[in-house]
């Protein structure tokens, strides 16, 4: 079976990637750049950082009562940076359209995984989200260019 259903022309006719270029140097842009296929590309990466900063403020309250009973003491001092670094991963979640918040949220890792100084397991949660943001900004990079 041949034609357009297993992605070959039809008869005399051209590819879709084809005509997509044609449409593409027609609007002036180069045929070799594609575009992500996201009807709003900054909109969607603005939506990765702010998910990824709502998760990381939810596992890090989470993480409270767990780090309480199996990882031995914790300190008033290591709960209030806890509570503050979640309250700041909400609050830049809600600033993503702003370019400094991602760089605020490069901070934040930061600051998480030199918490790891009043508890391990900060530590260990630190890098694994600085891998996650480390991602996004890579996608970032990605599709916005």
């Amino acid at each position: 079976m041949t034609g357009p259903a297993q992605g070959r022309p039809e008869a005399g006719g051209r590819s879709d990637d084809a005509r997509t270029d044609d449409a593409r140097t027609a609007a002036g842009a180069p045929p070799e750049q594609r575009r992500s296929g996201l009807r709003n590309p900054e909109k969607a990466v603005r939506g990765l950082g702010a998910g990824t900063l709502a998760l990381e403020a939810l596992v890090l309250l989470l993480a409270i009562q767990p780090i309480r009973l199996v990882g031995g003491h914790l300190s008033g001092a290591a709960i209030a940076v806890i509570v503050s670094l979640a309250v700041a991963c909400v609050v830049l979640a809600g600033q993503m359209g702003r370019r400094w918040a991602w760089h605020a949220g490069t901070v934040v890792q930061g600051l998480l995984m030199l918490a790891g100084l009043l508890h391990w397991s900060l530590l260990a949660l630190g890098v694994i989200f600085a891998l996650v943001w480390a991602y996004a900004l890579h996608v970032r990079r990605v599709i916005l260019g």
